[in-house]
């Protein structure tokens, strides 16, 4: 039994068949990616998968545990974050900040911003936070404005967010998008010293196949709202409908 077991999944809008049958099992501690073009349902899937859409039919199951018919926050607080395309950051707060508000949610169960007035005196929360920006190699830039990063050190930043709340499963919706390519890699990278040092089980949605087939021992291929395969990246790259639909004759 994997960490996230979606079965007979179907969501339909109007005429549309959004989903079809999805069903996936996703194994703990493994990076699991999810391919396909656009309109094929990546983006419904994972909304219900957060609780954002109720699916018609089907369910969704994580760690034993019904996720379907949960709001958000309680999807959170099971161990699903989500890291969206554009970096979920406050970027009038410094970097440190930024992480330090994750860390007192997870302490306390709930944040507001008047904690913010408490932060400097709030030295527990500031060590933690910091060893956050350690692991992924963000201590240096702890005092700028998360506003002024790079679009790859905001999503260095968010990653420490997310890891802060301690989630046993990422969902990571295009997380290189708009990066250029030195960003791009250095935040496969991160991902990888990621999951190979916290064992953290990771979903990932993306469309740059080189990140696809730098990180995932499994790669799910979603078209027309339904998984019309599922295999190790060696025979997703070789599978003649797969590599002429969707991955094209692209290097990868």
């Amino acid at each position: 039994m994997g960490i996230l077991e979606v079965q007979n999944v179907n969501k339909r809008f109007g005429g549309l068949q959004a989903l079809n049958n999805v069903n996936l099992d996703v194994e703990e501690g493994t990076v699991h990616a999810i391919i396909g073009p656009n309109g094929a349902g990546k983006s419904t899937f994972l909304n219900c998968l957060i609780g954002k859409l109720e699916p018609d039919t089907g369910s969704v199951m994580f760690q034993g545990k019904p996720v379907l018919g949960s709001k958000p926050h309680e999807i959170n607080q099971m161990g699903i974050s989500r890291v969206f395309q554009t970096p979920e950051i406050f970027s009038e707060l410094t970097v440190l900040e930024n992480v330090m508000i994750p860390c007192f949610a997870t302490r306390d169960g709930s944040f507001t911003l008047n904690a913010l007035k408490k932060i400097g005196a709030e030295g527990e929360i500031r060590t933690q936070a910091e060893q956050m920006l350690k692991d992924v190699n963000m201590f240096d830039k702890a005092s700028f404005e998360a506003g002024s990063l790079s679009r790859g050190d905001k999503r260095r930043l968010e990653m420490a967010m997310c890891l802060s709340q301690k989630p046993k499963l990422l969902l990571l919706d295009e997380p290189t998008a708009g990066m250029a390519r030195a960003d791009t890699n250095n935040t496969i990278d991160l991902l990888r010293h990621i999951s190979e040092t916290t064992g953290i089980t990771m979903v990932i949605i993306e469309h740059d196949m080189h990140v696809v087939f730098s990180l995932a021992k499994k790669i799910s291929v979603l078209a027309q709202g339904a998984i019309i395969a599922e295999d190790i990246p060696d025979n997703i790259k070789g599978h003649p409908k797969v590599r002429e639909a969707y991955l094209g004759e692209a290097e990868v």
